[in-house]
Order: structure tokens, then sequence, then C-alpha cells
């Protein structure tokens, strides 16, 4: 992290995975059956979940951080500080490259996310990310 971002949140972990393993009983999963479940708290405190929404046509399938950012913006918006994703054992799972790009798009400055090496920042698991800073006005 760098010295210009703020310190990372105060997070609780367990809530936030426990939040994560409900939402992921919500998954529809028939095709892969890997069902996923993803929660992040915001910067005003709030609690806000996701989960897999699989298509026949898998290539529409829907990750659980994309449902998550479908939340976050039907609730009222704000901005991600701290992430979590578990899979149906409660495994903590790293989000993929396009989930990444998506969970930078709407982060709050100094996010975290706990993955499977431990709670890494935002720009330690897309260094050099590209984002609305990069954008002619």
């Amino acid at each position: 992290m760098s010295s210009s971002e703020p310190p990372a949140p105060e997070v609780d972990w367990e809530t936030l995975t426990a939040a994560a393993t409900e939402a992921m009983r919500a998954a529809y999963a028939p095709y892969s059956r890997f069902p996923v479940g993803a929660a992040a708290l915001t910067d005003d405190g709030r609690i806000v979940t996701g989960c897999n929404v699989e298509n026949a046509s898998y290539g529409l399938t829907l990750c659980a951080e994309c449902t998550l950012v479908g939340q976050l913006r039907l609730g009222g918006g704000g901005r991600i500080a701290a992430f979590a994703c578990v899979d149906a054992a409660g495994g903590v799972l790293m989000p993929c490259g396009r989930c990444r790009q998506l969970l930078y798009e709407f982060r709050a400055p100094g996010m975290v996310l706990l993955t499977v090496s431990g709670v890494r920042t935002m720009d330690e698991v897309l260094p050099d990310a590209f984002g609305p800073q990069n954008l002619q006005n």
C-alpha cells in the first residue's frame, strides 16, 4: 500500500465471510455445481452480498462479484472497503481477473480483500490497474 492511501479499514472478517456464505446458499449453479458467495463492507458500514448466477449459455454466467456490484448500486451506491468471496465449503476464493477489474471500479481508497494468501490491498491483487482515472473526461 502506498503512503498516500488511507489505512486499511477495521474489518470483522468472520462476519464478512459468514455473509458471503449465506449469499452462496442462494447461488444458481446447476451447470458447474460450484456455488459462490461474495460479501463486501462498504465505506459507510453496510454489508452488501452477491452470488453467482449461471446460464445455459455459459458465457452469460454472472459471477458473485457482478451481482454484488448490482446490489451495491441498487442499495444506494457507495464504495467497497473490504471484500470476501467463498465457495460451497466456506473456503476463500480469489476473484478472477474480470471481477478484480469490476471490484477496482467500485473500490474505496485502501480497499482490502481476503485472499487465499491472506488480506491484500486492491493494488496488490490488481497492480498497475486501468480505471476511470485513465479515461478522458
